[in-house]
């Protein structure tokens, strides 16, 4: 019996499209806004690093505090309500080719290695399928830094304590921050808290992003995953 999504939250064809595309290389995803005779291509897909999400329980978010927060506190991470086993998982990327070089189009958490039947918007903790409407999309907000991460949720605050010090070291001219490992020429980083055996991973996103959970047949969950940093137009 094949996993039925429910309709509020299914993708819709162009999105389907673009899902189904954006993570095989040589795949057309669209033209770009400014030059409708050059077609937007993914030109690779690269492993970009391994994460482990020890508890199950998956951060999709910024991991940058709040502009107007002096305290400093851990930022309010979007929970996916739909939980993972726990274990250590591959992020991967495809990438595109820019004018001005090559761009992440879209970051995927490899959960099983199963084909993916259907799209499905993922809905945050605490957040009503019966708000859903018609074409609107539940989404998160990575800030001004156009940087969002995967993460476990029960390390969140460990995790995300260098990009709170570096906030702090910009507006106080310390140098206080932890170190955070680049990833890929510093297209990623990766922070890790080894007591509590959880990481974080970043990507770039764009001013808003859904996240997507990719069905298997039997419903359990294949991929996580978010398209962001650039919207091709349709064929």
């Amino acid at each position: 019996m094949t996993y039925t999504v429910d309709a509020r939250l299914a993708a819709g064809e162009d999105e389907r499209m673009l899902l189904d595309a954006v993570f095989t290389p040589g795949e057309g995803l669209g033209i770009r806004a400014n030059h409708p005779l050059t077609v937007v291509r993914v030109v690779e897909v690269k492993e970009v690093t391994t994460i482990r999400v020890p508890s199950g329980r998956l951060v999709v978010s910024s991991p940058w505090p709040d502009d107007d927060d002096y305290e400093l506190n851990p930022p309010t991470g979007r929970e996916l309500a739909e939980r993972i086993p726990p274990g250590s998982y591959l992020v991967e990327a495809s990438w595109i080719t820019e004018r001005w070089g090559s761009a992440v189009a879209a970051v995927r958490l490899c959960v099983a290695d199963a084909p993916v039947v259907a799209w499905e918007n993922a809905l945050g903790v605490g957040e009503d399928i019966e708000f859903a409407r018609p074409g609107e999309r539940f989404r998160f907000f990575p800030s001004d830094t156009n940087t969002a991460c995967f993460a476990d949720a029960t390390a969140w605050a460990e995790l995300t304590l260098p990009f709170r010090q570096l906030w702090r070291d910009l507006r106080t001219g310390l140098d206080t921050a932890q170190e955070r490992e680049q990833v890929h020429n510093g297209s990623f980083e990766r922070v890790s808290h080894d007591g509590l055996g959880a990481d974080l991973v970043t990507f770039t996103a764009d001013e808003d992003n859904a996240v997507w959970l990719g069905r298997a047949a039997d419903g359990t969950v294949a991929s996580v995953v978010v398209v962001g940093g650039f919207r091709p137009h349709p064929y």
